[in-house]
């Protein structure tokens, strides 16, 4: 059987719009949103789902995409740090990000926000706690966590930042 036989037909919304391929059945959702759709914002670290540089979110919940198949994608709603901004401007999290100097290498900047962005999103005013929990399953090797910590506050504040 030729590997195009083998292809599942797949459809989703990816940044809003609407996204069809062909893809092998054990393809990464992390390895598609990268090769065949070329949102390389989304990095590929440990590939075991520990380091959660590849995190994006699923119908408006953060997962690791290398934990998940293309195909159980199928039929929904992927965001990635590149549908984050709107005309170009930084949304108030990746501001703040910027601001309180929580980016140094960068690598798992989109996988932080992307984190951060749904912890905001179902608690608008968490808790340093909080904040520390949702950030256990991002590796950042440059230690930016205090600063991501301040930028989520400044955010969550009501003379910050605002939300969406």
């Amino acid at each position: 059987m030729s590997p195009e036989a083998q292809s599942v037909p797949i459809t989703l919304t990816l940044n809003g719009k609407s996204q069809s391929a062909s893809v092998q059945p054990g393809l990464l959702l992390a390895d598609f949103l990268r090769d065949s759709l070329l949102m390389t914002g989304t990095k590929v670290g440990c590939e075991t789902g520990q380091c959660g540089a590849c995190t994006v979110l699923l119908n408006g919940t953060s997962i690791k995409s290398c934990a998940v198949l293309a195909v159980q994608a199928n039929g929904q709603a992927v965001t990635t740090i590149e549908g984050l901004s709107v005309d170009g401007a930084f949304s108030p999290i990746q501001q703040q990000l910027w601001e309180m100097h929580a980016v140094q290498c960068g690598y798992c900047t989109p996988g932080m926000v992307m984190c951060l962005t749904d912890l905001l999103q179902q608690n608008s005013q968490p808790s340093e706690a909080e904040i520390r929990q949702w950030l256990d399953g991002i590796m950042c090797r440059c230690g930016v966590y205090q600063n991501a910590i301040r930028a989520v506050q400044a955010v969550a504040s009501p003379a910050g930042a605002g939300g969406r």
